[in-house]
């Protein structure tokens, strides 16, 4: 993010924040919500969250290189919401997987008791 120069004004425009649907939702969120929402169900899916981040900025391992990553804001802004798009996808993932589980489970009762 070392390209100040290149700001653009429309994104520290008060009036482009406060029409963005989006980010006022996030704010209206409550602190519980938002950790909720941002811990992973099972080791799994953190995992497979590490993994995917890690791809995506590169697999040097920090502590045998000193890795900087410079960016601009839109690149960044991508780069967050295809991680917000893969958290959601693997915790829909996370949950149908429960839910097949749970089903199969009943199932397996259901027929135990016949």
């Amino acid at each position: 993010m070392n390209n100040i120069d290149q700001r653009n004004p429309e994104f520290f425009d008060n009036q482009t924040v406060g029409s963005n649907s989006f980010l006022q939702y996030i704010k209206s969120l409550s602190p519980e919500t938002v950790t909720q929402l941002s811990k992973p169900g099972s080791p799994e899916v953190l995992e497979a969250i590490e993994r995917t981040i890690t791809s995506m900025l590169g697999g040097l391992p920090s502590e045998n290189f000193n890795v900087m990553i410079t960016t601009n804001r839109e690149s960044l802004g991508r780069l967050l919401a295809s991680a917000m798009f893969n958290g959601y996808l693997l915790r829909n993932v996370e949950q149908r997987m429960a839910f097949e589980n749970s089903l199969q489970s009943d199932e397996a009762d259901f027929r135990d008791n016949e």
